[in-house]
């Protein structure tokens, strides 16, 4: 008799294909909280499903763990569903939850690794440690005793130590500058908001900017203290930043939208295939931006909840939308409680916009490398360059209120296109970045300089402060002394990007994000175009 023993893959793979079959069933029908009775197919289905883990738990010549083969047949069965149904592990669920929340418990400060070492960047305002003197430059050596310098620790890693209930505490070790010894904190963790509004502030006399980074649970709140505050300083046309904003709650995107909606206008709509998973949002409340110029930032990146304000904003001809084709994202989730503490985020319909396009871009057969790779795709056929290489489905054309032709199918067609500019993007400064060299170098400047610069003043600052020569040498050492090799060729073409961005992120270390974008947004394409088009973006709302 052989004594050869399968290896744990060869055993588990038609194990795996059983189980990614039979939970699938399961979990499809029993979670979706379906008000069918249950079908003999699914009873069948069911009763299979049980025979294969009675096996395996009773008669495997291995000991296996079931949960994990659950947890890995649960997942890989979801992508065949469509790319945003997904299974959110118990372990994981709180992390991603507080970013939606707007809120999480633990110590409250902004942090960054640098050469294997954890620097407060700052401690956030009103929270534990800055209540209790924790400095932005501290180095955190040691949690609850556990050494955390010098050994490979990752952001996830540290968020996971750091983070916890509210009232429990930890113990936190610094490294301060020119202090011999480790000052140990003993912090009483606590909530910790989250703002998903970056900022806002006026660019000009009349122009108002608002940045929403996601759809978060307090995002409507933000945004409507953002556009008072705004309005007190004479605001009368406004900018409103979607690049690169994931979406989020769809019913924080409705209230948004209602801002600058009048009277009772279609915002979206969803179609499933339940009957009480069909809804339609209206406006209706009195919006504090009703009139007056409005353009809509988005880009490739923006999804979901942005797409639903944009789509409202374009379909009603209330303004312009300035940039490049957002994501594509039209699917409606059910986050779903599993009784282990998991979450199944179930897609239970689609969403349309008020001219009743649907932005979901196409996918297939659960592919997900395809699906997300097409971002990248648009790189590569030149769509990001050029608004030619855009394909439109003629059958897929829809019309605005005023008749202007708008497509479906795949996300929101900006009205006016703003190619990317990679003219001062080289690989050199790119690295940059990823090496962490720039965000060292500029949290270390401003730390070492914070009381010249605050003495200076945010306006002075932004209209004469030079990134200098010197400075540039600076940051040229601190990228050397993380293993990047200086490139003359790739800096002289990116020197003027890597000084404003120097400036951009020293102010950041001062001011935080009001003085970050209004000088990032100096170099940004579709910032200029949209200031650019703010006088068109009235005559379109008043035709």
């Amino acid at each position: 008799m052989s004594t050869h023993k399968n290896s744990n893959r060869a055993v588990r793979l038609p194990l795996y294909i059983a189980l990614t079959l039979c939970v699938g069933v399961f979990i499809g029908a029993n979670m979706a909280g379906s008000s069918a009775s249950p079908t003999s197919d699914f009873m069948q289905s069911l009763s299979k499903f049980r025979q294969v883990l009675t096996h395996i738990e009773n008669d495997y010549v291995d000991e296996v763990d079931s949960d994990e083969l659950v947890e890995s047949a649960i997942t890989n069965m979801l992508e065949d569903l469509d790319p945003h149904t997904s299974y959110i592990p118990a372990k994981d669920l709180e992390l991603i939850q507080s970013r939606l929340q707007g809120n999480y418990e633990g110590i409250g400060v902004e942090f960054n690794i640098f050469k294997d070492t954890i620097h407060v960047v700052s401690p956030l305002s009103g929270g534990p440690s800055e209540k209790l003197g924790i400095k932005a430059g501290d180095k955190i050596i040691k949690v609850d005793g556990e050494n955390v310098a010098g050994i490979g620790m990752t952001n996830q890693k540290v968020v996971e130590m750091l983070r916890g209930p509210g009232g429990s505490e930890v113990i936190v070790s610094i490294k301060r500058k020119g202090e011999d010894e480790l000052i140990d904190f003993a912090i009483e963790r606590d909530v910790i908001p989250q703002y998903s509004v970056d900022v806002s502030y006026m660019v000009n006399d009349e122009i108002g900017y608002i940045k929403v980074a996601r759809f978060a649970n307090s995002t409507y709140l933000e945004f409507k203290e953002a556009l008072l505050k705004l309005q007190e300083e004479g605001m009368k046309k406004l900018v409103i930043d979607l690049t690169g904003n994931p979406g989020g709650y769809l019913n924080r995107a409705v209230e948004i939208a209602d801002e600058v909606l009048g009277g009772r206008q279609m915002i979206v709509y969803t179609d499933g295939k339940e009957k009480r998973y069909v809804e339609e949002h209206f406006s209706g409340n009195q919006g504090d931006f009703e009139n007056g110029s409005l353009v809509v930032m988005v880009d490739e990146g923006s999804a979901s909840a942005s797409e639903i304000v944009a789509g409202a904003v374009q379909d009603h001809d209330r303004g312009l939308i300035v940039g490049r084709r957002s994501f594509g994202k039209g699917l409606v989730q059910l986050p779903i409680d599993l009784n282990d503490g998991s979450e199944l985020r179930l897609t239970i319909s689609r969403y349309y916009t008020p001219s009743g396009r649907s932005i979901q871009k196409t996918y297939s057969g659960g592919n997900l490398d395809d699906y997300y790779m097409e971002a990248y795709q648009r790189y590569e056929n030149g769509e990001l360059y050029s608004s030619d290489s855009i394909k439109f489905n003629d059958s897929l054309a829809y019309q605005t209120d005023k008749g202007r032709i708008v497509y479906g199918g795949g996300g929101i067609t900006p009205d006016f296109f703003v190619p990317l500019d990679t003219s001062q993007n080289t690989r050199y400064m790119n690295r940059l970045f990823s090496t962490n060299s720039l965000q060292e170098y500029t949290v270390k400047y401003a730390q070492e300089n914070s009381d010249a610069l605050n003495s200076l003043g945010f306006e002075n600052y932004k209209s004469s402060f030079v990134v200098t020569d010197q400075m540039l040498q600076d940051l040229i050492a601190t990228a050397e002394g993380n293993k990047l090799k200086f490139n003359e060729r790739e800096f002289i073409r990116s020197k003027g990007l890597i000084q404003l961005l120097t400036k951009a992120y020293i102010a950041r270390g001062i001011w935080d994000n009001e003085g970050f974008y209004p000088i990032f947004n100096e170099q940004d394409e579709i910032f200029l175009k949209a200031i650019q088009l703010m006088d068109e973006a009235d005559k379109i709302a008043q035709r």
